[in-house]
């Protein structure tokens, strides 16, 4: 039996993958911090699909959690056949607005994590006969966003590192693709602190969890590198590759403002 990993699974994008990956009849393991969140997910994929639920809460900021994570599959005899990077946030304002402790961890769930894990479950995959890395980016990695400079940072780092992996195992079953969604109607802008205004004119383009899980799980299993969420989502980073990156960035930074 094997299973699909998804972490940062209790809500939002996370939650509308697995529900996706279980409605294509995936056995399911689920971890994210909250464990009521993670046993009401369970409940529904269980009401809604037959196939088998098990969750693991867990804080990936934690130093030895993607160990923990891993090591829990491997006593479980859970076979991995598909590893969803879900799990990320973002902050918003002034890079000095925020704490090192804040910044590290956002760096350690952003990054570290979904690198970790990526390298602990590799050789598990490679014993599958098909397998899959989907890694959750941000439309923000395809230009320098003032005012969310460490998250954009942090998934323009998780796109460019998609794409080199995509190369280096290309010659293997497992297949890897990246997943850039822009605003989507989850609790992402709250954990952020993005102003008013941002919400309203993001309110105007959001996506549904659940379209954008359709997208990216479409996307993995036809084996694509890359895709982003959404026309108006696609146009922004055809305009930040065409356009001075001094353009971009100041008005990308005056959104956030």
């Amino acid at each position: 039996m094997a299973y699909a990993l998804i972490t940062g699974a209790s809500k939002g994008i996370g939650k509308a993958i697995a529900l996706e990956l279980a409605k294509r009849n995936y056995d399911v393991l689920l971890t994210a911090r909250s464990a009521h969140l993670l046993q009401q997910v369970a409940e529904e994929i269980k009401q809604q699909y037959s196939v088998t639920v098990n969750f693991l809460p867990l804080d990936l900021t934690e130093l030895n959690a993607s160990q923990k994570l891993f090591d829990w599959c491997i006593e479980n005899n859970f076979s991995v056949c598909v590893l969803v990077n879900n799990a990320g946030y973002g902050l918003s304002g002034y890079f000095e607005k925020y704490s090192l402790e804040e910044s590290t961890h956002l760096l350690q769930i952003n990054i570290t994590a979904p690198t970790q894990l990526c390298r602990l479950f590799i050789p598990v995959l490679k014993q599958q006969s098909q397998s899959y890395i989907l890694n959750i980016c941000s439309s923000s990695a395809y230009q320098a966003v003032p005012m969310l400079a460490v998250y954009s940072a942090s998934k323009t780092y998780i796109l460019r590192f998609t794409r080199a992996l995509k190369q280096e195992l290309a010659n293997t079953n497992i297949s890897v693709t990246c997943l850039s969604p822009g605003p989507t109607d989850t609790d992402w802008a709250k954990t952020a602190n993005v102003s008013n205004k941002v919400l309203k004119m993001a309110s105007k383009i959001n996506m549904t969890p659940e379209k954008v899980a359709a997208i990216g799980v479409k996307a993995m299993l036809n084996k694509r590198t890359e895709v982003i969420a959404g026309f108006t989502n696609k146009l922004g980073a055809f305009l930040a590759w065409l356009l001075p990156d001094s353009f971009v960035e100041k008005t990308a930074g005056n959104l956030y403002k």
